[in-house]
């Protein structure tokens, strides 16, 4: 029996890693199409009460398509703009930083983030560079998946319940409720409105005419980015384009950019946005968030952004529920 046992934990454990292997090359595409069908479900939802559950996905997916062939264009063209761009914007940035006469201790940390950011992007960039291909494979991975995950997402969560113990099966289902309401602030509330803010400052840096669209794309980036952060946010990217137009001259572009920017990325919006969205309420407090935002893009680049912030706000949560649990049958004993 023992030797059956054994036998058997060895079947599973090489299934295991040919499983792995054949997963992990194409794990960041299948994560992102995962997060953007979360981020589209509840559209996908209202549409499928009109034309039904599968032409909803398929008018969807179409969509997905369509941006992800531009995605594909865009990065052949304007790539290595993006990349000379965005790392000088990045360098800039820790410059400032490093600049504030800040402890020892910090200042060698801030510089050693900079130069792991800085060569993680590049070695992420270069890697696609030379391998449109492989870029292309991907993206038709996401589409299927995202196609895949939209279709048969009550039929996924079914699953996922009936794969839950009977026993601590309350605390289970807890815990998925307090990791979807992580989730729902995460990326419907926290990384979409970053990513919209993002395409408005490129929007306006390509307008004013302060970068090209390669620099513009980056801008954007580096927009959404800093809006994930605590403390920082966009306006730090409109305010350096309008210091930039206006020791050009342009004094009435840099006063235009500057209501631009103040109006409708950083920090009017915030004032409305934060109340709606109830920032106190996402689980993802200060440290968190940066750790999990550099963290998550240094261990698995651009998906680690998503990654980093929605792992560890999730450990916190699994913390808070073994916490409360644990109270709780310490009161029982009593």
């Amino acid at each position: 029996m023992e030797l059956e046992t054994a036998v058997w934990i060895a079947v599973s454990l090489v299934i295991l890693y040919l499983t792995w292997q054949t997963v992990s090359p194409v794990l960041s595409p299948i994560i992102v199409a995962v997060t953007l069908a979360y981020i589209l479900y509840p559209i996908h939802e209202k549409l499928s009460n009109r034309v039904g559950n599968r032409w909803s996905a398929l008018i969807m997916t179409g969509l997905v398509t369509v941006v992800s062939f531009f995605f594909i264009l865009g990065f052949a063209l304007w790539m290595n703009d993006v990349k000379y761009s965005l790392t000088g914007y990045v360098d800039t940035f820790f410059s400032w930083l490093l600049g504030l006469h800040l402890p020892p201790d910090a200042y060698d940390l801030l510089q050693k983030l900079s130069q792991a950011i800085t060569d993680r992007f590049n070695a992420y960039v270069l890697g696609y560079t030379y391998s449109l291909p492989k870029l292309a494979l991907q993206v038709i991975v996401m589409v299927f998946a995202f196609y895949g995950v939209l279709v048969n997402a009550k039929a996924i969560k079914r699953e996922v319940y009936s794969l839950l113990p009977p026993s601590n099966r309350e605390l289970a289902v807890k815990l998925i409720s307090r990791a979807g309401e992580t989730l729902h602030y995460v990326l419907r509330g926290w990384l979409l409105v970053s990513v919209g803010k993002g395409f408005l400052m490129a929007v306006a840096f390509y307008i004013f005419g302060i970068s090209n669209t390669g620099g513009s794309i980056a801008a954007g980036i580096l927009t959404a980015v800093l809006e994930l952060l605590p403390v920082v946010g966009g306006w730090m990217v409109w305010l350096g384009g309008a210091f930039y137009l206006f020791t050009s001259g342009m004094v009435g572009h840099a006063l235009a950019l500057s209501l631009y920017g103040a109006t409708l990325v950083s920090p009017l919006p915030d004032v409305f946005l934060t109340k709606k969205l109830g920032r106190r309420q996402w689980g993802v407090n200060a440290l968190v968030s940066l750790v999990g935002i550099f963290g998550g893009y240094i261990a698995f680049g651009f998906v680690g952004i998503i990654i980093g912030p929605v792992s560890l706000s999730l450990l916190i949560t699994l913390l808070e529920e073994w916490k409360r649990a644990k109270n709780s049958r310490a009161k029982t004993v009593q």
